[in-house]
């Protein structure tokens, strides 16, 4: 699994951003025992709160793709974000428009490594934890990161979104 394209991609966007953990060690591709398709699933197979879960959710507002990396301890609010971003209609993305998108399937959406740029939130509430776990291409893929590099790796804007 970790010669799959999708893990591949991440990792070489991770290599090429020099990505690093919160030790400060380069972010590295981690594969678990089973796929975990939910914040709960990934913080259980972790051994970590689900807040240190940055859940990569595709939206599709007015048309266009935009990914919010949210915590996983919570939802977002799809009518506040619209409003505060003047998006006129901000729902969940089809699997369809999340794969072509991204290149990748729900439950493994990475925050990079997808065909082209993504508008891309980052929730504030991560930066709460000195180490955050992101999906790594595919389900049962994640790596370890901080809320400063993601930002920085996904060239995203801090925002509150919940």
């Amino acid at each position: 699994m970790q010669s799959h394209p999708n893990v591949r991609a991440v990792q070489d966007v991770l290599d090429a951003a020099g990505a690093r953990d919160g030790s400060g060690a380069p972010s590295v591709v981690r594969l678990l025992p089973d796929a975990a398709h939910t914040a709960a699933a990934a913080a259980e197979s972790l051994g970590i709160g689900v807040g240190q879960i940055a859940n990569s959710l595709v939206f599709e507002a007015d048309g266009v793709p935009l990914l919010v990396l949210t915590s996983g301890a919570h939802r977002v609010d799809t009518v506040g974000l619209a409003a505060s971003l003047g998006i006129t209609r901000l729902r969940r993305a089809a699997p369809e428009f999340v794969r072509a998108h991204t290149g990748q399937v729900i439950g493994g959406v990475a925050p990079v490594g997808h065909p082209g740029p993504l508008r891309t939130l980052v929730d504030t509430a991560l930066r709460e934890y000195d180490e955050v776990w992101a999906a790594g291409g595919v389900p049962q893929a994640v790596f370890p990161t901080t809320y400063p590099e993601l930002l920085r790796v996904t060239g995203g804007a801090p925002a509150e979104v919940a």
